[in-house]
């Protein structure tokens, strides 16, 4: 019989993407989404691309009971834990939501775990753990320091909860460091497209370039990098959800060599803002009208990953190109008016 993995936040960016993946690599899906990020149509389209509807439960992983009451009803084999709030700039306006939200429904999460004895546990974690870190690329060995951001700290949080829960309970887990996820599945039937204002780069530039915004805003040209914008490490959405396929394969497989393991997924590669609009410009045939505003809180000067480990250790390693990225979320863009 197939696994069944539980996939919170589902519906939303990468939980579809990851779910699709899961899905093709023979997994049962059941999704939980409390779509407050998302609509229900997405439940449709990942059934168009891959001719399965996985299990829905429409559910505020916030309310204990309703947790409680998810896990009495289905066998979970694993799970992969999306279900959070996100944005950088946000959670320094709204903290104490985001610290309800994204660490209470963790906690939640692993204490069915542990109560049901189950097994196997993937965290969406993110780079913004290491802060500006001191070296680039960034390895798993930098220091986690302080988070610069609210959303940074509840993922810092967020992976001592977990480390602390597997010495102390019979489970094994793998937090997953990715860096700047873009991009669209090739199908253009899952994609970015975030309620409201975009608080992420990409769905502020294809918006723009839809004529949906004005103009994009570029957040600071002074900092300490080669045209003074932020560098980021820009991975493909499809890309990011295979490297979950490969932790979760390690974890069910036994070839985890600690109970608590993390890995930085990215591309390797930096690229500033003005370096991403360059080349969105150049992949699509499109120019943007953009200017150049004071940075915002929260924001890093630079981030890119050293992916050594997770290519070796999960077996994992990047195919899709920034162009490829850029292209398809423009596809993506065009479809959704």
């Amino acid at each position: 019989m197939a696994k069944q993995i539980l996939v919170t936040g589902g519906l939303g960016f990468i939980g579809s993407h990851t779910v699709v993946e899961l899905q093709n690599a023979g997994f049962d899906v059941v999704v939980i989404d409390d779509l407050s990020n998302t609509t229900l149509k997405v439940l449709d389209q990942i059934t168009e691309i891959t001719g399965t509807k996985p299990a829905f439960e429409q559910i505020d992983l916030r309310i204990k009971e309703d947790v409680k009451a998810f896990f009495d009803k289905y066998q979970i084999d694993g799970i992969i834990h999306f279900a959070a709030f996100k944005a950088v700039g946000e959670s320094m306006h709204k903290p104490l939501d985001y610290y309800e939200n994204n660490l209470g429904a963790l906690v939640y999460l692993l204490q069915e775990m542990r109560d049901r004895k189950l097994d196997n546990f993937i965290f969406s974690s993110s780079c913004t753990v290491y802060g500006q870190a001191d070296e680039l690329p960034i390895t798993e060995k930098a220091p986690v320091k302080k988070a610069e951001s609210v959303y940074g700290n509840t993922k810092q949080i967020g992976e001592e909860i977990i480390e602390d829960a597997t010495k102390a309970h019979d489970f094994k887990a793998i937090a997953l460091r990715y860096f700047n996820p873009i991009g669209a599945h090739p199908t253009t039937k899952i994609g970015e497209l975030p309620i409201g204002v975009p608080q992420n780069l990409i769905p502020f530039i294809t918006q723009t370039a839809a004529g949906m915004r004005d103009e994009l805003s570029v957040f600071g040209d002074d900092y300490n990098t080669p045209d003074g914008t932020a560098v980021r490490d820009y991975i493909h959405v499809v890309d990011l959800a295979k490297a979950h396929i490969a932790a979760l394969q390690r974890l069910l497989d036994g070839n985890n060599k600690e109970k608590f393991e993390y890995f930085n997924v990215g591309t390797g590669t930096g690229s500033s803002v003005l370096e991403v609009i360059n080349a969105f410009e150049t992949a699509n045939s499109l120019k943007l009208n953009y200017k150049i505003v004071d940075r915002r809180a929260g924001d890093i000067t630079a981030a890119y990953a050293d992916t050594t480990i997770a290519n070796k250790e999960l077996n994992w390693k990047t195919e899709l190109s920034l162009e490829t990225a850029l292209k398809s979320a423009w596809e993506w863009q065009v479809k959704q008016k």
